[in-house]
């Protein structure tokens, strides 16, 4: 009987993806987490710096009401 091991047995492709894969999911909830704080700071703006951005409070209103994950 012949032993097996993992190095031998997985393609050299498919043992180099697990570091990408934490690269982009740590890289997505970086995203994720900084676009919450952007919202965040937007919705203490107050109305003559929107104005001074060409925003208007409804404008506001409508991109802090969504979620974390949609851009």
């Amino acid at each position: 009987m012949t032993a097996r091991t993992a190095s031998t047995s997985a393609p050299f492709h498919a043992r180099r993806s697990f570091p990408f894969i934490t690269w982009f999911r740590s890289r997505l909830l970086a995203r994720w987490y900084d676009r919450h704080l952007q919202r965040l700071d937007l919705g203490e703006i107050d109305d003559h710096l929107l104005r001074d951005l060409g925003l208007t409070p409804e404008d506001v209103r409508r991109e802090c009401a969504k979620s974390f994950w949609q851009a």
